[in-house]
């Protein structure tokens, strides 16, 4: 490492669990993220603060006003523009050494299968199950881990899936394909802008974990935060041998 990153980096590098060593991977690591709205922003920012090495965007959508209240990567002076732009602009703001690529249109099952293959980990900041079915069925193919959020008015929830663990369930194991969730966004329900902000550093706190190979990541553990009453509980949930999507697979 330069003597420019052993500064930037030093206070990670400072700690037992990281040193010079697990920065070093970091360095070196690939993340996708997929949505670039309020979780994507805050994740992405932390990321690249982070130091992981390549960031892969992609969003199909544009800054909008109605967006500034939570996406702290947008600014009044970029409504209009591409969002996987505008937050690359901001990532380099903040640390010019990382390498982004921006891919902006609406992921599919056949690119993400296709994508993955090439990162490390998916951070999942969109908002709609189909999307997340395909992240599941790509990281499975892959064997690669992501960290899953979604936040809606003053609730949210996180949690990992690592498919290269054998006692790991997937997503259609806490979320069966075949049995949709009611879709909800944030233009009808509203959102409590800090909470998204908070939503996607943990992501990003989970993804460092994972790609550092330190710490118990949230793999079986639903995390629940209630913003009312700033409440935080768990569900653990496990494997299920009837599903469809990881139950047959082979590590």
């Amino acid at each position: 490492m330069r003597d420019e990153q052993l500064l930037r980096y030093s206070r990670h590098i400072l700690l037992p669990e990281m040193g010079i060593e697990g920065q070093s991977r970091l360095l070196q690591s690939r993340v996708l993220i997929v949505g670039a709205g309020g979780l994507g922003c805050a994740a992405a920012l932390y990321l690249a603060s982070s130091g992981v090495g390549h960031l892969t965007l992609v969003d199909d959508d544009r800054v909008d006003l109605t967006n500034l209240q939570r996406q702290i990567a947008h600014t009044t002076s970029r409504v209009g523009h591409a969002k996987v732009e505008s937050l690359r602009e901001s990532i380099l703001a903040l640390n010019p050494e990382v390498s982004i690529s921006c891919i902006q249109t609406r992921a599919n099952e056949e690119m993400l299968l296709s994508w993955v293959q090439d990162v490390d980990l998916v951070v999942d900041a969109c908002d709609n199950f189909a999307t997340r079915q395909w992240i599941n069925s790509a990281c499975l193919a892959h064997h690669k881990p992501w960290v899953s959020a979604g936040a809606i008015s003053a609730q949210a929830q996180i949690t990992v899936f690592d498919p290269r663990r054998d006692d790991s369930p997937c997503y259609a194991c806490l979320y069966p394909a075949d049995s949709p969730p009611e879709e909800v966004s944030c233009s009808s329900m509203g959102v409590v802008a800090p909470l998204v902000g908070m939503v996607g550093s943990i992501q990003a706190l989970e993804a460092l974990k994972l790609l550092g190979g330190w710490g118990e990541s949230l793999v079986g553990r639903l995390m629940m935060i209630e913003a009312r009453e700033m409440r935080v509980s768990e569900m653990k949930f496990k494997k299920q041998s009837h599903c469809l999507s990881c139950a047959s697979k082979s590590h």
